[in-house]
């Protein structure tokens, strides 16, 4: 694509991003089908009804409502964007469409919902980083259960050299980006308002750190406001983002649900954390759980689901007993041993099935290791507290 072409499209892609909602896929089928150029050109210049008075043979978009086409048409009217250009450009950012070096190749896999264009703030790649990146996602009004383990996953993500991604709302969101920012690893906020204005007004100062440390991107050009639907749309960005989805905490009818919906048609793993059954707050992580998500609890099972073969989690075992270090043959004559009052060798050997002599030998073995006592002729456990208990305890 030459210069000046590609200076077209940009600022065509640039008129639509604050002429279309985000995911309307009336509005991708005809950028697919027409270009940006020639998508904005027919949205301009064709309006109304053909020579002949027959309105279907002039209409350029046919299948799509006559109001939505009205509305993309008064916006485009009303856009500006070589301003806009020059806000993201003045604040050091950029504006990145399909085709750029740094578009994240992934986002194609959205088909028509796929974002007309990123505006983004921040000085790293974000193809790069979009390649090892996980979603953290869930509750805005969470527990403190849920944002201490928010906090702690993006921090051992982090620490493994991964990118959290997430919507830098309240709760969950924020626990996650600064549990990155605490690393001093990479996170990457997905707003559903203008780049350069701070959604929600309280984490401002978040906005701005993950700005300097990491990314802020957005669909709507500068000066955009949020409003609900664009909030559950910019869920898909971020689920087609990433590697995969990880819900913390999320109630039956969670907007973070619907991200690892997303990421689960797009083909991305998705993950939850469960929490106590009779939490709401946890309600909806456990419906996922119950059907394809996969119950992870810390950074090395998100790692051995997204990362590369190989890269296992650490097997999970309960703790080492001393007697777990035992040799077959003296563990079974200990669990032979009474647990009350001395007991002849003869009697212990006949409970195990060994011979007396086979018997001492393991006793004497037992002994030296502080697991039991010589009384007389009989043998017994040791006490708790004794010297030989404590030695015991120290040496496991």
């Amino acid at each position: 694509m030459s210069l000046p072409a590609a200076r077209d499209e940009r600022r065509a892609r640039a008129t639509l991003s604050r002429a279309v909602e985000p995911g309307d896929e009336h509005a991708g089928r005809w950028l697919r089908r027409y270009g940006a150029t020639g998508f904005l050109d027919r949205l301009l210049h064709t309006a109304g009804a053909s020579p002949s008075g027959d309105p279907a043979e002039g209409d350029p978009f046919p299948g799509t409502g006559q109001k939505r086409v009205a509305s993309w048409r008064l916006r485009a009217t009303a856009a500006d964007p070589d301003r806009d250009l020059a806000t993201i450009h003045d604040l050091g950012g950029r504006f990145l469409i399909p085709g750029d070096t740094e578009w994240p190749r992934q986002l194609d896999d959205l088909e028509d919902a796929r974002p007309v264009g990123l505006w983004v703030r921040g000085p790293a790649d974000l193809r790069t980083w979009a390649l090892r990146s996980v979603a953290l996602v869930g509750a805005r009004a969470c527990t403190p259960y849920g944002a201490h383990t928010a906090a702690d996953l993006a921090t051992g993500l982090a620490r493994q050299g991964w990118v959290v991604v997430s919507g830098a709302a309240y709760g969950i969101d924020g626990a996650a980006h600064r549990g990155a920012l605490a690393a001093a690893g990479a996170t990457v906020a997905v707003l559903a308002c203008g780049v350069d204005s701070p959604y929600p007004r309280g984490h401002d100062q978040l906005i701005r750190r993950i700005t300097e440390q990491g990314l802020v991107i957005g669909e709507l050009p500068p000066d955009s406001h949020p409003t609900p639907s664009r909030f559950i749309t910019r869920n898909r960005v971020i689920a087609a983002l990433t590697r995969g989805t990880v819900v913390v905490e999320a109630q039956h009818r969670s907007g973070s649900l619907v991200t690892a919906r997303a990421a689960a048609r797009l083909g991305r793993h998705t993950m939850g954390v469960p929490g106590p059954v009779t939490s709401a707050l946890s309600a909806g992580v456990h419906e996922l759980l119950r059907g394809d998500a996969t119950l992870v609890t810390d950074a090395d099972e998100i790692v051995e689901l997204v990362g590369d073969m190989g890269q296992l989690a650490p097997t999970r075992r309960g703790p080492v007993l001393p007697r777990d270090l035992l040799a077959p043959a003296a563990a079974h004559v200990l669990e032979a041993v009474p647990a009350r009052g001395p007991t002849p060798t003869t009697v212990i050997a006949r409970r195990a099935g060994v011979t007396p002599d086979e018997t001492l030998a393991r006793l004497y073995e037992l002994h030296s290791l502080g697991f039991v006592e010589r009384h007389g002729d009989g043998w017994e456990l040791t006490r708790p507290g004794t010297p030989a208990s404590n030695a015991r305890r120290g040496g496991a």
